[in-house]
């Protein structure tokens, strides 16, 4: 699909500097920034709902469990 976009003359650019550096399309450059910046915001959502959960919700390894990771850790490093 074609489109008409604005961006500021040192933006574009920058980006005509790069397009050449990586040897790829104006076009290409633009779909692999935006692409990048969708990839970001897919992940943010599963942060923010991770952090939803964790607000409400104690994170912490209990005591036991983590000293018994410890030693196993240890064990393993030994070679027990």
């Amino acid at each position: 699909m074609k489109t008409a976009i604005s961006i500021p003359n040192p933006i574009f650019d920058a980006a005509e500097r790069v397009s050449k550096r990586l040897g790829v399309s104006r076009s290409r450059l633009y779909t692999m920034a935006i692409e990048q910046v969708l990839k970001s915001q897919r992940s943010r959502g599963v942060r923010e709902a991770l952090d939803a959960v964790y607000e409400k919700q104690d994170s912490r390894l209990d005591r036991v469990l983590a000293a018994m990771q410890r030693v196993s850790l240890v064990a393993e490093d030994k070679g027990w």
